[in-house]
């Protein structure tokens, strides 16, 4: 009999647990097909399959494959199951014999729009070599989606053509999200719920503490680990920056619009945990409430997250993110300063230039706005509490060029995504002498797709980070200024990696952000630097103090 097969070891349920049988996905035993897997999907098999190598981890031994001359590891095992440990923190797996399959992706977490499962603790590797003592430079990436959806599977995070490029190894996370990671029970039950509301990045910590243990089998260095992420990846690190579990799991930090300034306070998680309940169907004075919770199907719970939030946005659902509670997140992020213990580790703070054309720019409606109807359609929009007559009248005189609907991007983004970016930068240029240093972009090279309608819009730096422009779902074009685009993006990761500078030969001189010039690189065909751009923008939305939408 082989020694190979799925990793599945058995993790029975507590007494307390969900009642329904908790499925189990198999991890099929072929190959992807490079560069089509989707997230959480099972990739199609093929006859000829690519070669299987092996890896030891601390766990037992893996088995991957070679593509396209990098070895690939899909689904290694971080953690054992989470159904057992519902709203806790999460475990190391039990060792296993024999060799476990890892070629194909692992579940990911529930979420609406996907099945998922909460046995979802699995990680993603793609190393140029195994056991050469390499020491290569690691970069870990924690996929965007909020705190809300995602996996690290998705093909626009395929780690191959960063390790050919700049022989690195590239580890992708698939964790807790929504209620199952960022509910905050503190209040409903005993120790075993206080860190609760932070489950979820526990389990980022957990999978880093397996690259610190691990990863000098796959040709890394556990020394050098630069952790990256876009939207809510780099929200999940802007977080971890000020977690003491995450101190010494990581050297460098790239995020990509994507910050986390304010957590949750208890009152406000408390509030909206008593409304998930509600929406469960529980009533959350009753003494067995957590029990019943954790009885419930796990669909049930992704249902009740869509519960209308009691935030300022008529469309929001419930929000779910990091909670300050005291122990696990003593402190907001990087209010009222950023946190002394990620002082020595540098950042790169990046945004787009029209993020909310992403998430705004489907409506067709924003695109037709006339000047009457502008303010009203911002009041509902741009979140920082400013009078939108005011905001309107703003960007009239700073921009007389601009037609309503630019006016309404361009204030949205830089009242809703752009300001997080900014207070960050800020807070880290505030630090005391012999902090690290800091490096802001911004992306200003637009899409040519849908007749460049949506311009820089968020999550367009992921491809060009990655240099994946000609993966599914990149949405650059492939033409050749969105390779030099990569080119630039992907080398700057690269060079930060390496040596803690994204400073390379692709680029102009790319210097630290600084007060009060806030140098920034403006990526685009060609790149430059720019001191203090949209600075008029910036202060007039810093006359309104900064409290992230759904943290009070």
């Amino acid at each position: 009999m082989s020694s190979e097969r799925p990793f599945l070891p058995p993790s029975p349920a507590p007494a307390d647990g969900p009642a329904d049988p908790h499925r189990r996905r198999l991890l099929q035993a072929a190959a992807a097909l490079p560069g089509l897997a989707l997230a959480g999907a099972a990739p199609p098999a093929f006859a000829a399959a690519s070669p299987t190598v092996v890896a030891r981890t601390r766990a037992g031994r893996v088995r991957g494959v070679r593509e396209r001359g990098v070895h690939v590891f899909r689904g290694i095992r971080y953690g054992a199951d989470t159904a057992p440990l519902r709203f806790q923190p999460p475990r190391a797996p039990s060792p296993w014999a024999g060799v476990a399959a890892a070629l194909e992706p692992g579940a990911s977490a529930p979420q609406r729009g996907e099945d998922g499962d909460e046995d979802c603790l699995f990680l993603n590797v793609w190393t140029p070599a195994l056991r050469d003592g390499g020491r290569r430079p690691v970069l870990a990436y924690f996929h965007g989606g909020g705190y809300d959806t995602g996996a690290g599977s998705d093909p626009l995070y395929d780690g191959t053509r960063l390790c050919l490029r700049g022989d690195v190894v590239v580890v992708t996370v698939n964790h807790r999200l929504n209620a199952f990671g960022y509910l905050y029970l503190c209040q409903f039950g005993d120790a075993r719920y206080a860190a609760s509301g932070n489950a979820g990045q526990l389990d980022l910590v957990l999978a880093l503490q397996w690259v610190r243990d691990n990863i000098a089998g796959f040709g890394g260095d556990a020394g050098n680990v630069t952790v990256f992420g876009q939207s809510g990846g780099g929200a999940k690190i802007a977080t971890l920056m000020a977690m003491p579990a995450a101190r010494g799991l990581f050297h460098r930090a790239w995020t990509m619009s994507g910050q986390q300034v304010t957590a949750a306070g208890p009152r406000a998680a408390t509030q909206r945990a008593r409304r998930f309940l509600a929406a469960a169907g529980i009533d959350p004075a009753s003494a067995d409430a957590i029990a019943r919770l954790r009885a419930l199907p796990r669909r049930t719970l992704v249902e009740a997250t869509a519960v209308h939030d009691f935030s300022r946005v008529e469309d929001a659902r419930l929000y779910f993110g990091p909670v300050m509670d005291g122990e696990t997140l003593p402190r907001h992020p990087f209010w009222p300063d950023a946190p002394a213990q990620s002082a020595a580790i540098p950042m790169v703070v990046g945004n787009t230039r029209d993020e909310t054309r992403a998430f705004l720019g489907n409506d067709p409606r924003n695109f037709a706005l006339g000047w009457d109807d502008l303010a009203a359609r911002l009041e509902k929009q741009q979140y920082v509490d400013i009078r939108a007559d005011l905001v309107v009248a703003e960007y009239r005189r700073l921009y007389p060029h601009y037609t309503p609907s630019e006016v309404f991007f361009a204030a949205t983004t830089a009242g809703r995504s752009w300001r997080g970016a900014v207070e960050e930068l800020e807070a880290r240029a505030r630090q005391p002498g012999g902090a690290a240093p800091t490096w802001a972009y911004r992306l200003d090279w637009g899409s040519p797709l849908e007749g460049g309608r949506l311009r820089a819009f968020h999550t367009l730096d992921i491809p060009l980070v990655f240099d994946n422009v000609r993966q599914p779902g990149s949405r650059t074009g492939d033409g050749v200024q969105a390779q030099a685009l990569a080119d630039a993006m992907s080398g700057a990761v690269l060079a930060f990696a390496r040596g803690g500078d994204p400073n390379h030969a692709g680029i102009p001189r790319w210097e630290p952000y600084s007060l009060p010039r806030r140098q920034t690189l403006l990526f685009d065909v060609p790149a430059v630097q720019a001191d203090d751009p949209r600075g008029a923008e910036r202060r007039f939305w810093q006359q309104a103090p900064f409290l992230q939408r759904g943290t009070s």
